[in-house]
């Protein structure tokens, strides 16, 4: 197969198509006008106007992944969570979203209910079962008895097969180090944890999808700004890179959120070509349009609100893309693949 890609440069992924894989739970899913199509988003302020939902209703997108920050609760009481879940909930275009197209999602800091909190948030086992409650996941469901948010969900389109990853970058997750409001990196703590970087590694041992979604409440690839992101877990973040080209992760996509941005980021590492999409955040952005060193983006930061959609279209020249988009579903970065046989 050959693939070419663009991204204001040029960008390759390596994409071979097997035989689907069994739907995970997926079965009255349909593809619309002959693309499957994936919404995602992050930092919703359930008290802030909602602008977006009609124009990710217009995608008429099969699945919408939230990236955490769903609201901001910032509380161990989980009745406060509730409240706040409820009233991001019933608004009138997210309602029509949840009868349109399947809902899933992991957290960050702000849902999670403490900002920059990690495994010793007391409250994480009662927001837990709000954030499961939000997505409407079964009470037979792993995660209702399982610690932490992570869970994984398998799409096909066509020959096409896809395999998505809702990382729990919080439940488990050790301390950080913090000097003059600047991350230390924390050389020997963890993200995942254990059990869920057994989880994830079985996974991937065992996946023949030809297109791989890794979903990460804060950044995986950029290093270099101050906040927070994988790379102040250096140990954590190469092992997972080394996980994508160790198990020959075919396409691998992570989609980001936290940092009331949009950017597109992208690396080599031991051959293998990892891209990440970042959109945040739905309601609210920099008011301050300052510029941020990202020595992996590729073309501009997108400061308006925005959200990111990923698509696979079988008409004509098959292809996946993955955009940002704002209002009016003005498209602010892009980067797209044609594969041929």
């Amino acid at each position: 197969m050959k693939y070419i890609l663009f991204v204001t440069c040029i960008l390759f992924f390596t994409l071979a198509c097997k035989d689907s894989i069994p739907a995970k739970n997926t079965d009255e899913i349909s593809a619309q006008n002959n693309c499957f199509k994936i919404c995602f988003g992050s930092c919703s302020d359930e008290d802030k106007p909602q602008k977006l939902w009609k124009d990710v209703l217009a995608e008429n997108a099969d699945v919408w992944i939230w990236l955490g920050d769903n609201i901001y609760g910032d509380s161990e009481d989980a009745e406060v969570l509730k409240t706040k879940y409820k009233k991001q909930k019933n608004n009138i275009d997210y309602q029509a979203m949840i009868k349109s197209m399947e809902i899933i999602g992991t957290w960050d800091d702000h849902d999670y209910g403490e900002n920059n909190a990690g495994k010793h948030f007391k409250g994480k086992k009662g927001s837990q079962q709000e954030l499961l409650d939000f997505l409407d996941v079964p009470k037979n469901d792993i995660r209702r008895s399982r610690e932490g948010v992570y869970a994984d969900y398998k799409y096909n389109h066509d020959s096409i097969s896809m395999h998505v990853f809702l990382l729990d970058c919080r439940y488990f997750r050790d301390d950080q180090i913090v000097q003059e409001g600047t991350h230390i990196p924390n050389s020997t703590g963890t993200i995942l944890g254990d059990d869920q970087w057994k989880w994830l590694e079985d996974k991937l041992k065992e996946s023949e999808a030809d297109i791989h979604i890794f979903a990460s409440g804060i950044q995986v690839l950029p290093e270099q700004h101050r906040f927070e992101k994988w790379a102040n877990f250096p140990n954590e973040r190469t092992r997972f890179l080394n996980l994508l080209s160790a198990s020959n992760v075919k396409v691998p996509l992570i989609i980001s959120g936290d940092r009331h941005i949009g950017e597109i980021s992208q690396i080599e590492h031991n051959g293998k070509t990892i891209t990440e999409i970042t959109s945040s955040s739905l309601t609210h952005g920099w008011s301050n349009r300052r510029t941020e060193e990202n020595k992996h983006r590729k073309g501009d930061i997108v400061y308006d609100i925005n959200y990111g959609l990923i698509q696979i279209c079988l008409d004509n020249d098959s292809q996946i893309e993955a955009l940002i988009k704002t209002t009016q579903r003005k498209v602010m970065a892009k980067t797209s693949a044609t594969f041929l046989e």
